[in-house]
């Protein structure tokens, strides 16, 4: 394994390869902080460049742009309020509140590190424990995948605010929005209204686009596009801008989310879009303090950064060891391998070895550059804050509508962006929470094609769905869960009661 480890930095450490790391992890911040444009995007426009490199320059360049695009997203959805990427969906939560309270720089800074944190341990576990994992990985069919979907669907009583009705609801609203287009497994068209825009169904982008960015531009704007002197508070940065105390209190949320982040990762078709959301609902159900959640703590953003660049490692897993790609972005690698004449699977350690190590040279590389581009360009984002109101909107509403388009070149996507902001708008009015919509819209589709699979394989019965082991667990987790959410805002309820 060393001399291979060796191989794999002797062909990375040559300046074009340097160079091509270096451009792809810029370009990849740029792409991931860009309301609209996401690292898949940056890695699907740029693969045909590599048609001309050698396989490890070629992979560098891709290698950077996801490592970048992921990472990138925290910068828009701390300061703007806008995730950039459906990876960096938590970021808001609490990282936009720490903005508002001048502590910008901190909630960067928190951000860029545990990002690199996270992606490291990742990394690491990519190199040493990549073959168990992806074999555990295979015992996974549709009857685990339900169960794990299920799971996660309970997180929404977390999401759900002062009032557990309304978040399920909003849940409810992103599961049935999922319904819309072709049924999975059969095809069959649903909710279309005879429009063929309707039968490919919303994408998900323009709707976390939609809720998240437009939604927000519309309640900016209701308000006054002047900007006032004190919506700019002062900010200091040292450093990274928290302590080595602060640093220290995280150990565990840090350990935690990467955990969740890199398993959450090895399951194909899942990705970042959920594991920064359940990392980060599982460090407010862990937390001492789950009530300053969402009002600007540090534990928000370590959960979310840690949790999603993890997932890089974990998705790079199946993909290297069994052929599977565990997300979008990993699928377009998949194709960027298989033009340098690679096919990844247990034989491609073996026929290849120097190239799999240098890749993973290339992740840790990129992973540190990411680190070094963003602590160095901090200082500028945040200066992002200062821009006038008036000015900033209508760039970002074209962004986002560029980004919108761009995904699959249909103007549908454009109107989609608008509806899904004015509903956001709307249920941000009534005060309802729009997380659950983006948890019920990514997880419902997992859960309904999982179940149909499981009903198919077992012709029908629901009995494997509670008697294969992993999904019994998974399951059982989910009925906990349920209970203690529906325990707890009983007891709310009553000592609201109580007080009035």
């Amino acid at each position: 394994m060393f001399e291979l480890f060796v191989a794999g930095f002797s062909a990375v450490f040559t300046f074009k390869a340097m160079l091509l790391i270096t451009i792809g992890v810029a370009v990849g911040i740029i792409f991931g902080a860009i309301p609209g444009l996401t690292a898949t995007m940056a890695v699907a426009l740029c693969l045909p460049i590599t048609f001309g490199m050698s396989p490890v320059e070629g992979m560098s360049l891709l290698i950077g742009l996801y490592i970048g695009g992921v990472s990138g997203g925290l910068i828009s959805a701390i300061l703007l309020k806008i995730p950039g990427t459906p990876s960096s969906i938590a970021t808001t939560f609490d990282g936009h509140p720490m903005a508002a309270k001048g502590q910008a720089g901190k909630a960067l800074g928190t951000g860029i590190v545990f990002s690199f944190l996270g992606g490291l341990f990742s990394i690491l576990a990519l190199i040493f424990i990549a073959p168990p994992l992806a074999e555990f990985a295979l015992q996974f069919g549709p009857f685990e995948y339900f169960a794990i979907a299920i799971f996660s669907l309970t997180m929404i009583s977390s999401l759900s605010g002062n009032s557990l009705a309304k978040g399920l609801l909003t849940g409810f609203i992103g599961m049935a929005l999922a319904t819309i287009g072709t049924a999975p497994i059969d095809a069959y068209p649903r909710f279309t209204f005879g429009l063929d825009e309707l039968s490919a169904g919303f994408d998900l982008l323009p709707v976390l686009i939609g809720l998240f960015a437009i939604s927000e531009i519309l309640k900016t704007a209701e308000t006054s596009l002047v900007l006032k002197k004190d919506e700019i508070r002062d900010y200091s940065i040292k450093g990274f801008g928290f302590t080595m105390k602060e640093f220290i209190e995280q150990q565990w949320n840090f350990v935690r989310s990467s955990l969740i982040g890199t398993g959450v990762g090895i399951l194909p078709g899942i990705g970042g879009g959920t594991s920064n959301i359940i990392a980060y609902l599982t460090a407010k159900n862990q937390s001492k303090y789950p009530e300053k959640f969402g009002t600007g703590i540090i534990d928000g953003i370590v959960a979310s950064e840690t949790s999603n660049n993890a997932s890089v490692g974990g998705a790079l897993i199946p993909l290297l060891t069994l052929g599977i790609p565990g997300d979008t972005v990993t699928a377009m690698l998949l194709g960027g391998l298989m033009i340098h004449g690679l096919t990844p699977g247990p034989l491609l350690f073996q026929t290849s070895g120097e190239i799999v190590y240098g890749i993973f040279a290339a992740l840790i590389i990129a992973n540190v550059m990411m680190l070094i581009m963003e602590f160095f360009g901090m200082r500028l984002f945040v200066r992002l804050l200062s821009i006038p109101k008036h000015i900033l909107l209508p760039v970002i509403i074209s962004l986002c509508v560029v980004g919108s388009f761009g995904l699959n070149n249909r103007v549908f996507d454009v109107w989609s962006l608008f509806l899904f902001g004015l509903l956001g708008y709307v249920l941000d009015k009534f005060k309802y929470p729009l997380p659950p919509i983006i948890l019920g819209f990514i997880l419902g589709p997992i859960a309904e094609t999982n179940l149909r699979r499981g009903l198919m394989m077992s012709n029908g019965s629901f009995l494997p769905f509670v008697t294969k082991p992993i999904a019994a667990i998974f399951l059982a987790i989910a009925v906990f869960s349920i209970v203690m959410s529906v325990r707890k805002n009983m007891k709310n309820s009553k000592e609201k009661l109580q007080n009035a």
